[in-house]
Formats: C-alpha cells, structure tokens, sequence
C-alpha cells in the first residue's frame, strides 16, 4: 500500500494567515487569560484582511503583531502590507453558554497517534514536514519562504516510492543546482530516518516557482487543516485551530484526542489509535467518545474506553486546566504542524 502526505512551509499563503491568527490569540492570552479569541485571516498581495470575534481586556497593536508574524516567516518589503480590521466582539449568545463551562461550540474533534516514528505520526507525514523544516534551517540564499513538500510511502516495502518539493527560488537560481540542493535535503531526511534513498524525486516539476506566497494565490486561516494534524492518516473533524481561544473545543478538543490517543500507544494497549470526542455548545461533556484502533489493539476496546473514562476529564475547562492551555505560546504551532514538537502539553506522556 501506498500513502501519500503533504506538508506546506511557513511562507504558504494559507499558513501565513495561521501564523497571524495565531500571533494575536498568544497577545491577547499573554496579557489576559480570559480572552476570548476566534480571529481569522485572508491575504492577497500586499492586502491583510482580519475578521472575527474578539473579547479581551489586552491592549493590541495589531500592526506590529501582523508585521512581527511577517518578518519570522521571512517576508520582504514589509512596509507594502495593508491591513483592514473586521474584528467584533464575540457573540453573547455564545459566550452565555461558554462562561458557564459549556462547549464553545459543536462538533467532532479526532486525535491519533501511531507507533511507526517516533513522534508517534505516519511516516510520510514526518518525511514531508522534516524537509521543509531543514530547508529553512538551511536558509539557502537562493530560496524564497513558500513551499510544498509531498512524500508517498509503501507501507508494504518499508521504503519511500516518491519525494516530491516544490520551492519558490530567485529568478536567476539555475534549475540543475536547485535540484541538487532539494534532491540533497531529502536524501539527509530520509538517512535520518533510517530509510532508503533511492526514491522517485521531483523538484519543482513545473519547471520554476518564481511568484509565490500571496501573490500567487489568496491564503485563508484554517485552510491546511490536514497538514496541521496527520497527513491525511487520520480523519479530521473539520474545524481549524489557528486563531482560536481554548474555549474552543476544535481547538482544545483535537489536542486532548491527540493526548489522549499518544498514551495509548505508548502504554502499549495498541499500535495505532484514533479518538473521537464530539460535543454539544454550551454542554460541558462531551456527548460521546469513539476509540478506533484498526486491529492493533493488545487489549480489549472496552478496557482502552475504561482506560479515557478513568484518567481524562474531557470537559473544556477540565481540557485547560490539564493541558494548561491558557499558557501555550501557540506561534509555535502555526506552522509545521501542531503535533509531534517537543514540549507542547498535549505531547507529554502520562
């Protein structure tokens, strides 16, 4: 079998807007822990539009937040970005609900870990994201911020099919050294990770990538949802995480599954585990958990739920409270992914 996963870099347009969002929900956390945040954003060219839901007592300059997120991501001519602020207070419709504990929303939140890496994610999934992260510890003068990086495994064989990169370069970066250079990049993961290096590669198959970031395309807040959590091995409930105050259950509800699903596999009850959590906005327990295991269990299925019933509370301030969320600094999550980094809570074992 053959499975492919994709991860894109920080300077994608979709993952810029995360990288904002997220720089304003640490500000507002930072100076009051009670704020509530649901702020998305949408680039294009050199225009920012943010939009949302704000109810905080912190005090935001929201100009230096945006072109502090612009210069990590290693943007240039920062003084062109236009911003138009949409951001409303939050609904008391929703937060009636939310001040008394409840769920800050619906919904169905999946987390999963596996025991094939190390970072307890699918293989190509690591692959894909340890690439783009070395490329830009590298920081080849000759590459610019936007990227995309797809590996395809068998899983049958043990060994990587294809290699795929596309990076946007400088107008004069001659095709043959950009190639050796990518080509380089994958190979050094791959030894990493004690696998072969004799895959199919393909480095920019359209032959060049000169215009990126916003100005190829538009970028939106939540629109990588996939390459923030498994690659594409596990199902996903749909809501994105990026801007999003704990109170959120899309946010604070996929982090306790993933928790939750990291130490089954690490106390040894399956190989692979998938956990669902739904909840109702305004009820503070969840309306149901699902365990999914895909055959690996060594344990019954019935002993992995007594297992979540006993140890977790799974109420949205029970979450919080256990993971400490409201003292995350979720910049660094915003790109490369919200799992599998070394100290995040939600990464810890029991």
């Amino acid at each position: 079998m053959i499975f492919t996963s994709e991860q894109v870099s920080a300077g994608h347009p979709d993952k810029i807007c995360d990288q904002i969002s997220d720089a304003i929900l640490t500000e507002c956390l930072r100076q009051d822990k009670n704020s509530r945040v649901a702020v998305e954003t949408m680039i294009k060219n050199f225009d920012i539009i943010l939009a949302g839901e704000l109810t905080t007592s912190a005090v935001l300059d929201i100009e230096k937040i945006v072109a502090q997120a612009l210069y990590k991501i290693r943007l240039t001519e920062l003084e062109n970005y236009r911003i138009t602020n949409l951001i409303f207070e939050q609904s008391p419709d929703i937060a009636q609900g939310v001040d008394t504990g409840g769920a800050g929303d619906q919904g169905m939140m999946f987390g999963y870990a596996t025991d094939e890496t190390p970072e307890m994610l699918p293989i190509p999934f690591v692959l894909a994201t340890k690439a783009l992260q070395y490329m830009r510890e590298l920081n080849h003068p000759s590459l610019k911020p936007d990227a995309k990086a797809q590996v395809s495994f068998d899983y049958k064989k043990h060994r990587i099919d294809s290699f795929l990169i596309s990076t946007q370069h400088i107008p004069s970066f001659d095709g043959q050294l950009l190639e050796n250079f990518v080509t380089f990049v994958m190979r050094e993961v791959a030894e990493e990770m004690g696998l072969n290096t004799d895959f199919k590669t393909l480095v920019n198959p359209t032959g060049k990538f000169i215009i990126g970031s916003s100005f190829a395309d538009s970028g939106l807040t939540g629109r990588k949802i996939i390459a923030d959590t498994y690659g594409s091995a596990a199902r996903h409930g749909g809501g994105a995480f990026s801007g999003k105050d704990p109170t959120k259950v899309d946010r604070s509800g996929a982090y306790i599954a993933r928790y939750i699903a990291k130490n089954v596999v690490h106390k040894g009850f399956a190989k692979r585990c998938e956990v669902q959590i739904a909840y109702a906005i305004g009820v503070k327990e969840p309306v149901s958990v699902n365990v999914e295991c895909f055959g690996t269990n060594k344990v019954k299925k019935s002993e992995i739920e007594k297992y979540i019933r006993k140890n977790f509370d799974l109420t949205p301030k029970g979450i919080i409270n256990k993971l400490d969320l409201l003292n995350v600094n979720y910049n660094k999550v915003s790109s490369y992914g919200h799992f599998g980094k070394e100290g995040l809570p939600w990464e810890q074992l029991e």
